[in-house]
């Protein structure tokens, strides 16, 4: 193969692995990149002669999926470096040119996590400066953070700033490898079709960095680069008195609360909204206060994976005696709530539980504000369709209106700008992987706002001598229980992960579905990937068709849901069932037993893991 000295010296197009369309790659990426650790990994690669390696990291290009382009941070078109994001960024640029022509009295909104990969010198914080060069260089103002700030920050700002779009540079929840970019439109909610298609062919055909993209020091010297993160603040936490109801019973609340941060951007924000709630701050988990792009207290940085991952919060909330533990994910979109069941241990709430709780909650304040039931005929609650019916259940008996949308909070975010332009209000949205809207002040799931309406819902309730959990048996022997499970398998091999779902389409013969699970007996079969809705006259879906995921739900005749669906963020197969009881029925050990029948099925007919080489939920 070629030395560093071959390299180096010629960059046009002497690089020859026998693939013509790999070698053009390679001189691309080496001419192009200004980065020197990720041109050298690229290097390396061609001097070891990993020619597979190679074709993997270049000959693709990240797609957009429910929360925009997310990768392993490294060299390559496939990944998250500097190059890809200035690619992206010029991409952006032209495609809002195109959409804004007052785009330079507008500007963008840029934020960014804590996340770090020393080995390519790609942090979050250098890649949003990267992004503000790019459309500095144009001659865009750009409000580029001064810090990293949660997720829900940039929505937020893109509204109240009124800029054309926002880019926030964050992985969310994923393993520590890995960095996204996401993108908000002017609306304040994530970009859906044909935003996320137009972008990525403006990104096809603006590849080569323009001279003055990689000009990172614009940030400090352009008069367009703004700070926006104290009015941001100041507006946020100002403005969530329209989700705090009880701030007088607040500041006299006894309760304690445990807060973790998961080691990214949510303490000291969590904090200050438990400030503006009337209540002192919610007692820290040292360890995991503070940024640690390494997650090095966790197996996997994601609070949802239950009591594993929150054991320092549990012991440290047992040494203070609080009864009640909030975790936020490292970008601080996501919440995860456990609440100490005396001599019990502690109960981890799932997020279809949590949504019970807050949409109850949320509609127990508005009917306080709005006793004329009429006024019902304008409020709404949403959720995924993969999430949990409780609120529709409260949506049949109370009067309100409830949708569900395809997975992903952009969806919900878009679905919301659109009701509230006529006039209607969401007051309710959720997603069952713990993401929370109270209210409609941003357009994307908030753990920091939901952190604080949990802490002044729990002290309410504790005036009643009620926990969360006691409330939560309230809600469903009301309204019907709802039990849920919700896992996943892995899968690293997008070609089985096809194989998988084109069985299920082609069960026994060609275009058949399965008729049964486990001996239970399917009544209809919903394939949003095909449009197709066996319940339906015209067997369409009457969810919008999504082609770039997978997504099939079944629904049996006694009642229970089942979804298998891809992850939009990471390499799982998501699976998915709920028994709905009637009110009333409070005799559900027998429904629990069958939903875990045809969930153990679902998972051992559908998706075969040890015939296919899937692994199983670890943690």
């Amino acid at each position: 193969m070629w030395s560093n000295e071959d390299l180096n010296a010629n960059t046009s197009c002497l690089v020859s692995t026998g693939d013509s369309t790999l070698d053009k790659l390679i001189s691309q990426w080496i001419s192009w990149d200004k980065n020197g650790a990720t041109q050298e990994q690229i290097k390396s690669l061609v001097q070891e002669g990993r020619v597979e390696e190679l074709r993997r990291r270049l000959c693709s290009r990240m797609t957009f999926g429910t929360a925009g382009l997310r990768a392993a941070m490294g060299a390559g078109f496939s990944l998250v470096n500097d190059l890809t994001v200035i690619q992206s960024t010029q991409g952006m640029y032209m495609y809002l040119a195109k959409c804004f022509p007052d785009l330079c009295s507008r500007g963008l909104v840029v934020g960014y996590d804590t996340r770090a990969e020393e080995c390519s010198g790609c942090t979050s914080e250098r890649l949003a400066r990267l992004t503000a060069a790019v459309m500095l260089c144009k001659d865009v103002p750009v409000y580029l953070f001064s810090t990293y700030v949660p997720t829900p920050f940039v929505p937020y700002a893109v509204k109240k700033i009124g800029a054309a779009a926002g880019v926030m540079i964050t992985a969310s929840h994923n393993r520590k490898e890995d960095n996204g970019y996401k993108i908000y439109w002017q609306n304040g909610a994530q970009i859906s079709s044909p935003h996320d298609k137009e972008i990525l062919q403006c990104i096809k055909e603006n590849l080569e960095p323009w001279a003055e993209s990689w000009k990172e020091d614009l940030v400090e010297s352009s008069p367009l680069r703004s700070d926006p993160l104290e009015d941001v603040c100041r507006w946020y936490m100002e403005e969530l008195n329209t989700v705090c109801f009880h701030r007088e019973l607040n500041t006299r609340s006894p309760l304690k609360f445990v807060h973790s941060s998961f080691h990214g951007v949510g303490h000291s924000y969590v904090q200050r909204a438990f400030q503006a709630f009337g209540f002192p701050p919610p007692i820290p988990v040292p360890e995991q206060m503070n940024p640690d792009p390494n997650f090095s207290t966790v197996s996997c940085p994601n609070p949802e994976e239950g009591e594993s991952v929150l054991e320092l919060s549990l012991r440290l909330a047992e040494r203070e005696e609080a009864k009640i533990v909030l975790a936020t994910d490292p970008d601080a979109d996501r919440l995860a709530v456990a609440e100490q069941c005396g001599r019990c241990g502690w109960k981890v709430f799932t997020g279809n539980e949590l949504a019970a709780l807050l949409g109850w909650w949320m509609l127990f304040n508005w009917k306080e504000t709005h006793p004329d039931p009429a006024e019902s005929e304008r409020m709404y609650m949403l959720a995924t369709t993969v999430s949990s019916k409780i609120l529709k259940a409260l949506a049949q008996m109370e009067g309100f209106h409830f949708e569900e949308t395809l997975p992903g909070f952009k969806w919900i975010g878009n679905r919301i700008h659109e009701l509230t332009k006529t006039g209607k209000e969401v007051i309710f949205s959720f997603e069952e992987s713990i993401g929370f809207l109270c209210g409609s002040m941003v357009l994307d799931k908030d753990g920091v706002s939901a952190a604080a309406v949990v802490a002044e819902m729990a002290a309410y309730l504790h005036t009643r001598n009620v926990t969360l959990n006691q409330q939560l048996q309230n809600i469903y022997e009301t309204y019907g229980y709802h039990i849920s499970r919700t896992s996943y398998v892995v899968c690293n091999d997008p070609p089985t992960v096809k194989r998988i779902f084109s069985h299920l389409r082609n069960f026994e013969e060609e275009n058949v579905y399965p008729e049964t699970c486990g001996g239970y007996s399917i009544a209809h079969i919903r394939d949003v990937t095909t449009g197709y809705d066996s319940s339906q006259p015209d067997k369409k879906s009457v969810l919008p068709m999504s082609k770039s995921s997978q997504m099939i739900t079944f629904t049996f005749h006694n009642g229970i849901v089942a979804t298998l669906r891809t992850s939009g963020t990471e390499p799982k197969i998501k699976y998915y069932t709920e028994l709905c009881a009637p009110p009333g029925k409070s005799d559900i050990s027998n429904l629990e037993e069958e939903l875990k029948k045809v969930t153990s099925a679902l998972v051992e007919e559908f998706l075969e893991p040890e015939r296919n080489n899937l692994s199983r939920r670890s943690v």
